[in-house]
């Protein structure tokens, strides 16, 4: 009796940990986007007020994940275009021509480009933060589902 009640605990546990691990396609998506509107707030003011060097831009703020890998890459003037499999092709474009312009030009054309991506970043930013928590319950919800069905099975 307990050995069967053992192993459905653990065949649920183990289904919803794989429902976990699908969804992480989507919480790196989310957590990039953010990563990327905020250092787009952050070089829009420094384009109005400071005017550092990029390569000390860049250096100033702490990343991390995928997203600091590409602000290092950057930094090291190699090929910024992001080659992540959680980004589709659409946004794999808009990332590279985002950095693309990134320290080409005078500080009045490359405000007006940042100020204009402003728009387009939040809503990136609220469409991959919503499709995070709604995919993300979804899966878990799926591999709970599944754990069931298997114990069901099982017993």
């Amino acid at each position: 009796m307990w050995l069967k009640f053992l192993v459905s605990i653990c065949v649920i546990a183990f289904c919803v940990f794989l429902g976990y691990l699908a969804s992480a396609k989507f919480r790196l998506r989310k957590k990039y986007f953010v990563q990327l509107a905020t250092f787009n707030e952050r070089y829009l003011n420094e384009l109005s007020y400071a005017r550092k060097p990029l390569s000390d831009f860049l250096r100033e703020y702490p990343y991390n994940g995928d997203f600091a890998k590409t602000i290092g890459a950057i930094a090291q003037r190699q090929d910024a275009r992001p080659k992540l499999g959680y980004l589709n092709k659409d946004e794999k474009k808009y990332c590279a021509d985002y950095f693309e312009m990134l320290g080409k030009g005078d500080a009045l054309s490359q405000k007006s480009f940042y100020s204009a991506q402003t728009g387009q970043l939040e809503e990136k930013k609220t469409v991959s933060e919503r499709e995070a928590k709604s995919r993300g319950e979804l899966y878990l919800k799926l591999g709970l589902l599944a754990g069931l069905a298997f114990v069901i099975l099982i017993v």
